[in-house]
C-alpha cells in the first residue's frame, strides 16, 4: 500500500497498451513506465538493431514557443544556434547555468511560426520554470500536455512507418514535419535515441493508443521498454541526463562541443559562456570517454576509474552489457591526460582492479538516415 503522502504515479496514454502486451511496469520520472516486455531486455535490444522497435516516451515534456523573437530569446538560455535553424529542422542543445553546467538537454525544432521543444521527463517542471523566468513577456509558452510521444526505431522503421505515412520515407535526419496518420495530424521528427534510423511521433493523446497499436500490428515491430532503451543509447554513445551529464558537467567536458554552432562559440550570449569558450580554446580539465573492460564483468555507474598506480582519475557514469557489442561497455569521465583512445586504465569493481582501456564511441556504428 502506498504512502498517502506520496504523489501518485502518472500514466501515459499508452498505459493500457503496455498492460495488454504484458509489460513489467516500474516507476520512472513520476510515471508508470514499461521496463521490459515478455521477450526480455536482450531480445528487445536486438529487435531494434535488426528490425524495428516501438518505444513510449510520452513522459517527456513537449511544448511550443510562440513569438517572432522566440529563436533569439531561447538562445539566451542555450549554446545551440537556434536562429540559424531552417524551418522544419531540428537541433540538439542544452540549458546551461552560470558555471556552464548542463541543467538539461533538449531538442528544438523550428517551424515558420513557432518552436517545438522536447525536454527530459525528470526536468520538465524545472525547465518550464526556467523558460518562464528567462524568456521575455512577448514569447508565449504552450505546454503540450495532451499529446503522447512514441519512437519507432530500427533499420526497418522507415519501411514500416511508410505504410502509414508514405511522405516520411525521404525525410532527412534531424528534420520534422506535420504528417497525417490515420486522419490525425501528428508531429513527426526523424531522430531518436538508439543510434538507429527512426522517428519520434507526437500524437494527440486521444489517438495515441490507436496509432501505437497500428504500428505494433506490423510484423517487423515489437514493443521495447526502458531497459533496452538504456542499453541501446549506451552502445550508441549517447548521454543520459542525470548520469552522463548534469549541472556539474559542461558541454565541452561531455564531448558535446559539436552541438555548439560556430557563431555561438565566438559570440557567446548564453549562461556560462565564458567558461565554455575557455574550455573550447584550452580544453576541459576532464573528458567523457568510452571504456571497454577486458573481462566480462560490467562496470556500472559510480565505479571508480584508476590509473596504473591505483590513483583515482575519474568515475563511470553509465555501464552495462552491450548486446550488439557482445561484451561490457561503459562511459565516464577521466582527467584529460588519460582520455586518449587506447589508454590502459583499471576499474574498481567489487574492490578489485579490473583491467580496461579507453575506447572510441559509439561502441556500435550509428546508422542515422543520411539520404
Amino acid at each position: 500500500m502506498s504512502d498517502p503522502g506520496e504523489t501518485p504515479l502518472k500514466r501515459t496514454p499508452l498505459y493500457d497498451l503496455h498492460v495488454r502486451a504484458n509489460a513489467k511496469m516500474v516507476p520512472f520520472a513520476g510515471y508508470e513506465m514499461p521496463v521490459q516486455y515478455s521477450a526480455g531486455v536482450l531480445k528487445e535490444h536486438l529487435q531494434t538493431r535488426v528490425a524495428a522497435g516501438l518505444f513510449d516516451v510520452s513522459h517527456m515534456g513537449q511544448l511550443y514557443l510562440h513569438g517572432a523573437g522566440a529563436a533569439a530569446a531561447l538562445e539566451a538560455l542555450v549554446p545551440g544556434d537556434i536562429q540559424g535553424l531552417k524551418a522544419g529542422r531540428t537541433r540538439y542543445t542544452q540549458f546551461t547555468n552560470a558555471a556552464g553546467g548542463i541543467l538539461d538537454d533538449l531538442m528544438v525544432t523550428r517551424y515558420e511560426d513557432r518552436l517545438y521543444v522536447v525536454v527530459n521527463a525528470a526536468c520538465k517542471a524545472a525547465d518550464m520554470d526556467l523558460l518562464r523566468e528567462g524568456l521575455p513577456a512577448d514569447i508565449s509558452i504552450e505546454p503540450l500536455e495532451e499529446r503522447a510521444l512514441i519512437a519507432l526505431q530500427g533499420p526497418l522503421a522507415a519501411v514500416v512507418f511508410g505504410r502509414l505515412a508514405p511522405s516520411v520515407a525521404e525525410m532527412p535526419f534531424m528534420s520534422s514535419a506535420q504528417v497525417m496518420i490515420e486522419d490525425v495530424t501528428c508531429i513527426v521528427g526523424r531522430c531518436g535515441y538508439t543510434g538507429e534510423d527512426g522517428f519520434e511521433i507526437s500524437i494527440p493523446e486521444s489517438s495515441a493508443e490507436t496509432i501505437g497499436a497500428k504500428l505494433l500490428d506490423e510484423a517487423e515491430v515489437e514493443p521495447i521498454g526502458l531497459g533496452a532503451r538504456d542499453s541501446l543509447r549506451l552502445e550508441a554513445g549517447l548521454c543520459l541526463y542525470g548520469h552522463d551529464i548534469d549541472e556539474t558537467t559542461t558541454p565541452i567536458e561531455a564531448d558535446l562541443a559539436w552541438s555548439i554552432g560556430k557563431r555561438r562559440r565566438t559570440d557567446g550570449g548564453f549562461p556560462g559562456d565564458s567558461i565554455v569558450q575557455k574550455q573550447i580554446q584550452e580544453g576541459a580539465p576532464r573528458k567523457r570517454i568510452g571504456i571497454r573492460p577486458d573481462g566480462r564483468a560490467p562496470a556500472r555507474g559510480g565505479t571508480r576509474i584508476l590509473d596504473a598506480t591505483g590513483a583515482e582519475i575519474g568515475a563511470v557514469t553509465s555501464g552495462g552489457f552491450g548486446p550488439t557489442v557482445g561484451g561490457p561497455v561503459s562511459m565516464g569521465y577521466v582527467s584529460r591526460e588519460f582520455s586518449t583512445v587506447g589508454t590502459e586504465v583499471a576499474l574498481n569493481v567489487r574492490n578489485k582492479a579490473m583491467a580496461a582501456r579507453v575506447a572510441a564511441m559509439p561502441f556500435t556504428p550509428q546508422r542515422y538516415y543520411r539520404g
